[in-house]
Order: structure tokens, then sequence, then C-alpha cells
């Protein structure tokens, strides 16, 4: 057997653009624009502040730290040389009395340009060190100015970075919600014929992690479209700004990094893809194993079921590899872009500070914008790491949400009825009309079915193994249609109301009954949540549940927490047969009800049903004759055909299906 022959296969999904995908996903958004766009504002201002920092540092150095140049006057007898001289200047401030003291101790090192008084940067190492910081008191004020400014420009982006961080967690955590309870709402109304292709464990990958990597997409695609993308604008206006010459050179190496990241985002695209179907396997693998570890134990296949596995693991760990080997590669390479990029701001900008052509505050400036450059040039690899994975878990969240596998439901209409405005008061007749369905196309179960069930019948179905006695049941209950003929309730076809008005009138005990984790009441009352507590009791008593709920702790308090492992089958029926007096339904459906149980238990449920099934209509599907005899009327199926009808004393004369069937049996 080949490793996802057992599985259903997911389907093939064609090109789809995330540009696409979003417009899906934005109808979730829309209710939290608003906290969207405060999360947008506060992503400007962290951007914005991201942007002041280097270029306060270049204020520093160019206003304070490192004096620009400019002209002396030649000493020469107080007379302008015919050639000036380019240096650096250190302004002082002649108001204060301290500096005009250190002015007169070294009058010939200072001159006056426009009118304010000047040394030469190579002549402070002159003057001693108490009196260069008399001198520069002023550029010291400036640098503590500036470096309160730095200081504040950080604790304010600190404050909106948390904010933005809040109001996005927040949003994607909402998001999530919204689209997890669609999910659930939307699976729930899903026919059972979805769930026959569509393994547990697949389902809940989908419902779990998949909606999961839709917070991701919120919380980090966000950001980058962005606060990433304007810090790259901005970050370019601002070295234009600068130097549009130096900032020409260094944006040569821009187009090969949006280039390459373009190219591996698409290589990424594809591999996600090919993981997520991948997680979804294993956990459907994971699943049936666990579910079938006694089956898988009492025929020695774990050797089997390791090996399966493996092979699946396998692949995923191989899909793991490609995704490692394209990040792998891009990585180093925008970094060594980086790297690139560097190298010429450091020789270009250099020789234009050597001669004088910008200042070294500019360089310094256009040093930490490039480094700022590249650092979400390089979160683009883990952002569509994220991207991708979130991307390749919608489409898979939406290949649900188009499934139009549910019941198809008719228009509603106005009554007062508990039934839910669906016009069904009480279930009075049931009419099979040439019925015919299978579950695969092309091969049928039931074939010209034929029968009529009055109010207040019992009428019993029996067949061999496999004649489609639950398929009929299946229909009824409307779990799937019938692929020809109709079903007609009341004189209205099935069809014509809705799902929920139907199985409020009916309640169907199963083989092997469903008990919820949860406590024995809880399980009772899931047939009615508005059972009173004396309405409860008189439904445990009905059951002959009475002496079961007595000898478990806690009686009807008891948690089953395994669901069902905690009772046997026959105590399980007769919860269920609980459940169903709870209901108080018009229609009894009974599906071979004491298959699994032995003799004694057998008695227990059988006066159980007997009271059930008084005045009510019921339908039994019976593999024991001793149930079915019991019945006004009989039903035989027989491959899929209804061949024989009577009471047990008629169908015993005619020696038919019915009489082998007995004789078999005894």
């Amino acid at each position: 057997m080949g490793v996802n022959r057992d599985y259903f296969a997911e389907e093939k999904i064609g090109r789809v653009t995330d540009a696409g995908l979003m417009r899906r996903v934005y109808p979730f958004v829309r209710p939290y624009g608003l906290h969207l766009a405060a999360a947008v504002v506060f992503i400007l201002a962290v951007t914005l502040i991201e942007l002041a920092v280097p270029y306060v540092t270049k204020m520093a150095i160019d206003r304070y730290i490192v004096p620009v140049s400019g002209t002396v006057d030649s000493p020469a007898d107080g007379i302008r040389a015919h050639r000036p001289a380019r240096d650096r200047l250190v302004t002082v401030d002649m108001s204060d009395p301290a500096v005009r003291a250190v002015v007169e101790k070294y009058r010939d090192r200072f001159r006056i340009v426009n009118h304010q008084t000047v040394i030469r940067w190579t002549d402070l190492p002159g003057i001693e060190k108490s009196d260069i910081v008399t001198l520069r008191k002023r550029d010291l004020n400036g640098i503590a100015r500036l470096t309160l400014i730095f200081l504040l420009l950080i604790v304010a982006g600190l404050g909106a970075n948390f904010a933005h961080q809040l109001i996005l967690e927040y949003t994607g955590q909402m998001i999530m919600h919204d689209l997890r309870m669609r999910l659930f709402t939307h699976i729930q109304s899903l026919s059972v014929r979805f769930f026959t292709k569509n393994p547990v464990g697949r389902l809940v990958t989908r419902v779990t992690n998949d909606v999961q990597n839709m917070h991701e997409l919120f919380t980090a695609v966000i950001v980058f479209v962005f606060k990433d993308l304007f810090l790259l604008i901005g970050i370019c206006i601002v070295l234009l700004s600068l130097n549009w010459q130096l900032a020409l050179i260094c944006f040569t190496v821009f187009p090969i990094v949006f280039f390459a990241s373009f190219y591996f985002a698409r290589q990424a695209r594809d591999v996600y893809r090919l993981l997520r179907v991948k997680v979804a396997e294993i956990n459907a693998r994971l699943t049936e194993t666990i579910n079938g570890m006694r089956v898988i134990q009492l025929f020695r296949q774990e050797a089997a079921s390791e090996q399966r596995f493996r092979r699946l693991n396998h692949e995923n760990y191989m899909a793991g590899m490609r995704q490692l080997r394209i990040f792998a590669l891009f990585m180093p390479f925008v970094g060594m872009l980086g790297t690139v990029a560097l190298a010429v701001v450091i020789y270009f900008g250099g020789s234009r500070v050597l001669d004088d052509r910008i200042t070294l505050g500019i360089l310094v400036a256009f040093i930490s914008y490039i480094r700022m450059f590249f650092r979400p040039i390089r979160d683009i690899a883990e952002k569509y790491n994220i991207l991708q994975n979130a991307m390749s878990s919608v489409e898979r969240l939406f290949l649900i949400l188009d499934n139009s596998g549910q019941m198809a439901q008719p228009d509603p209409r106005p009554s007062g009825g508990k039934d839910g405005g669906a016009g069904l008061e009480r279930i009075h007749r049931i009419e099979f009309d040439r019925v015919t369905f299978g579950y695969q196309p092309g091969i049928p179960v039931l074939e010209d079915i034929r029968l009529t069930i009055n109010e207040g019948e019992r009428v019993a179905v029996v067949g061999p193994t496999g004649s489609g006695k639950t398929s009929l049941i299946n229909l009824l209950v409307r779990f799937y249609d019938p692929d020809s003929g109709r079903i007609w309730i009341n004189g209205r076809g099935l069809t014509d109301y809705k799902t929920t008005a139907i199985r409020q009138r009916m309640a169907l005990v199963t083989q092997d009954p469903f008990l919820f984790t949860g406590t024995i009441a809880d399980n009772i009352r899931f047939g009615n949540a508005a059972l009173t507590d004396g309405d409860l009791e008189r439904a445990i008593e009905n059951a002959h549940c009475t002496d079961l709920v007595a000898k478990l702790p806690g009686g009807t308090d008891f948690v089953l927490a395994g669901g069902k492992e905690a009772l046997s089958s026959g105590e399980r029926q007769l919860i269920s047969i609980a459940r169903a007096f709870a209901r108080d339904p018009d229609l009894l459906i009974l599906d071979e009800a004491t298959s699994f149980i032995d003799s004694i238990t057998e008695q227990h449920i059988q006066k159980a049903l007997d009271l059930l099934m008084q005045r009510r209509t019921t339908l039994l599907v019976a593999h024991r004759l001793s149930t079915a005899r019991k019945a006004d009327r009989i039903v035989v199926i027989s491959r899929g055909r209804i061949v024989e009808t009577g009471t047990h004393e008629e169908l015993i004369r005619q020696k038919g299906v019915y009489y082998r069937l007995g004789e078999l049996q005894h």
C-alpha cells in the first residue's frame, strides 16, 4: 500500500497570488480596521524615530564634535591673503567672561571670521585641556542636548513599538478567534460525506495550526508592509537629501537585492504549500494510528505502521530541507550585498570626506542608514518564511470554507412553531418514493426503495449485512440525499424542511453510541439543553439507568474523561436511550441497538426501549430477528432492494429471505 492511498488527496491549488488571498482574508480583517489604523500610526512613529536617530548622530558630529570646514583670513598684518586656507574651525562664545579670558591668553591663535571668533582645529592641541573645556562649553552643552533628544527618541520608540505590538497582537488574536469560529461553524454544517473523505487529523490541522499561522500573518507581515517598507523608502529619501551623488552610487546595489528577494520568495511559496500538506498528512496518520492502536497491536502491524509513517515523515523532512536550502542561500547572499554596499559607502564617502565634499557626520550617517537599510532586507527571509507559511495555510483554510458540501436548505418560512420556522409540527407520515442511493457514483447501495411509515407504527428493517439498512437511516435523518427519488414527510419533500427541524423531531440510538467528554448529565442533556433536573431524573428512570448512575462516583456528575472508555457498551446504550427520552421525539430510530451486548443487559435495554417506543413512530433496524418480531410490520432488504414486507408470522409462512435468516440464526 502506498503511503497516501488511504488518505483523502489534498486538492491541488493553482497559482494563487498573495494579493488574491489577502482579498479573501479582508472580510475577517475589516471589523478591526480602526485597530489596524492605530497600529499603522504607531508603526509610522517608530519608523520616523528610527530614521531620526542616525541624523541626530550626524548633527552631533558636524555641529559639535568635529566642526565643519571654513575659511581663515591670513594673519599677516591683518591683511586678507590672496589664497584662503580651508580648515576646520571651532567657534567660541565671546559673551562668556571665562572664554574671553582664554582668548586673551592665546590671542595669536584666534581669528575673526564672519564676525565670529574662531580657532583652527589644528591649533587646539597647543592649548591646555582645562582651557579647551572652557572654550568648547557651548559644544558640550549642544552634545548634552542632542544626547537628551537621542534618549527621548529611544524611549518614545519603545513606547510606540509596545503600543503597535499590543494592538497587532490583540487584532491578530481576534481575527484568529473569528476565523476559527467561522471554520468550526462551517465544518459542522457540512454533510457526512465530507467527513468520510477528510481524515480527522487533517481537519484538526486546519482549525489549529493553520489558523495559528494566520496570527503570524497579521503580526509579522503587516509590520513588513508598513514599518519596513516605510523605513526603506524613508532611508532612500534621507540618503538623497544628505548627498544625492553618494546615494545614487549606493542605489546601484539595491536592484540586485530586490531581484534576489522576489526570486527566492517564488521558490519558497511552492515549498510551503508542500509543507502544509505533509504536516496535515502526518497529523492524519498519527490520529488514525492512535485510534486503531488496538487493532495494530493485535495483528502485530507495528513495523508496517512504522514504515508507512517513516516514509511520510521523510517526505516532510525533504520538504523542510528544500526550505532550508532556499533560505540558507538567500541569507548569506543578502548579507554579502549589504557588505558590498557598505564598502561602496566607505570608499566613495571616505574620499569625499578627505577632499571636503561631504562632512564626517554625513559619512557616519550614510554608514548607519545603509546598515539600517539591509536590516529589513535580511528580515525578508524570515518574514517571507512566515508569509509563505501563512499563505499556504490560508489556501487550505479557504478550501474548506469554499466547500459547498452543506445540505441544501429551503428558503425561510414564517412560522410560530418551535421547529425554528420550518413548518414541521409533528411527523405523521413518512414515504420513500422510488429512492436510489449510493456512496460512490455508479455503485448503488439502495435501489427503487418504496416504503411508507405511518404515525405510531413500528416498522422493523432486517436483512443481511451490507444490504443497505443503515443507509436507509442515513437518508431519513438526511446525512445524505438520494441520487434519485424523493423522501416525503407529511406530504412534503424532505428537502423542503430545514435539517434542524427534521432532526429535532427524531432521536437515533445506534449500535455503538458516542458519548462526549463531560458528565453523565451533560450527555443526557445533549438531546435537550433545556431539560430540568426533574425531567433528567425521569429520563434516567425510564431508561433503566438508575442503578448505573447510582454506582458511579458523583452520580450524574460523574465525568467521562475518555468519552466512552469508562462505560461498557451496554451502559453506553442505556445513556443514549436516556438521551433519547430527554429529546421526546416523534420518530424513534433504532439502529441495531442491541447488537453488541449480552443477554442480561439486553433485557434491561429492551425494557427501556419498549417504554421509549410507546406512542411513538419507530423505525427499527434489527440484526436479531427476536427484536424485529415485535414490530407491526417487518421490511426485508436484500442487495439494496425491498424483497419482502409483512408481520413476523406472515414472513415465516412465506419461507423467503426472512425465514432463511431466522434459520441461520437458530
